[in-house]
């Protein structure tokens, strides 16, 4: 079997995909399971532990899901929520599908966090100007390069996050591409330090609210300098309450990230609650 390609494994009212070149957990050799649903918490859970059995025999000494494939695409499970409708370009749940990993013995071995704000609330004291820095809106011209120069700095900034597995570059435009038509460019921030680009920011309507969205989504944000990610989620929030949105949702934040941190002082209210799921196979040995 291919370390590369996707294996498909369905079962009676549940269906997944298993990557066996996964990011690695605990320096063992993992596998992913993604692309993952079921009808109800038993059939999942028993394709789960299916698949299990089949990654041990081959060798595997972890399994984490759900995860398609690394974290560039759809990972984590939903494991509360307020219930409220899910916003633009959040991964989304099926309604037994924590209980199905809960059920094949998996655990949470990452958790994170989405808040809400009102758009006034979240606006603080200004951030302390880093000499030099400055930051400007993306002028919704060259979309390559847009998308490039935030490949170039994730890349940087995100490599030492936990589960980080690099990608190609035309693998990642080709994420973004996608998504191209539903920016604003307003609000895609750069923080610069003279012409290098030091720090970024990704903000996008909440489209799922139709053509007036009154919520904006603060997706993303990196730098590798210190400060100018305080200097960019200021200036966010500014833009999105001058743009006239109302809310602001600060997603998908590792519990244990500043910007969790950030996001509380920033008035955030936690609304939804996420896992990546674990299982240490050489603990069933």
């Amino acid at each position: 079997m291919s370390e590369t390609r996707p294996e498909i494994m369905n079962s009676h009212g549940a269906t997944c995909a298993i990557y066996r070149d996964a990011p690695v957990w605990d320096n063992k050799r993992t596998a992913a399971i993604g692309n993952f649903s079921c009808d109800s918490a038993g059939a999942g859970s028993e394709l789960l532990q299916s698949a299990v059995r089949t990654l041990s025999t081959q060798g595997f000494n972890a399994v984490i899901g759900p995860m398609d494939g690394d974290t560039w695409h759809k990972y984590r499970v939903i494991s509360e929520s307020d219930n409220s409708a899910p916003y633009f370009l959040e991964p989304v749940s099926g309604a037994f599908d924590f209980a199905a990993f809960n059920g094949a013995g998996f655990k949470p071995i990452s958790s994170y966090v989405s808040a809400r704000a009102k758009a006034e609330d979240a606006i603080g004291a200004p951030a302390p100007a880093i000499p030099g820095v400055t930051i400007s809106a993306w002028d919704g011209k060259n979309a390559d390069a847009l998308t490039g120069g935030m490949f170039d700095l994730s890349r940087t900034a995100f490599t030492g996050n936990a589960f980080y597995k690099p990608i190609e570059r035309e693998d990642f435009l080709k994420l973004y591409q996608p998504i191209l038509p539903a920016i604003d460019p307003r609000l895609v921030l750069f923080a610069r330090a003279g012409g290098t680009l030091v720090g970024y920011l990704f903000a996008i309507p909440d489209r799922l609210q139709g053509p007036k969205p009154s919520t904006a989504i603060i997706k993303t944000y990196a730098s590798g300098v210190r400060g100018a990610g305080h200097m960019l989620l200021d200036v966010a929030h500014r833009t999105i309450r001058d743009l006239g949105y109302s809310d602001v949702i600060h997603a998908l934040m590792h519990v244990d990230n500043p910007s969790r941190e950030r996001s509380a002082r920033h008035r955030g209210t936690v609304f939804r609650r996420y896992d990546l799921m674990g299982l240490n196979l050489e603990k069933r040995r």
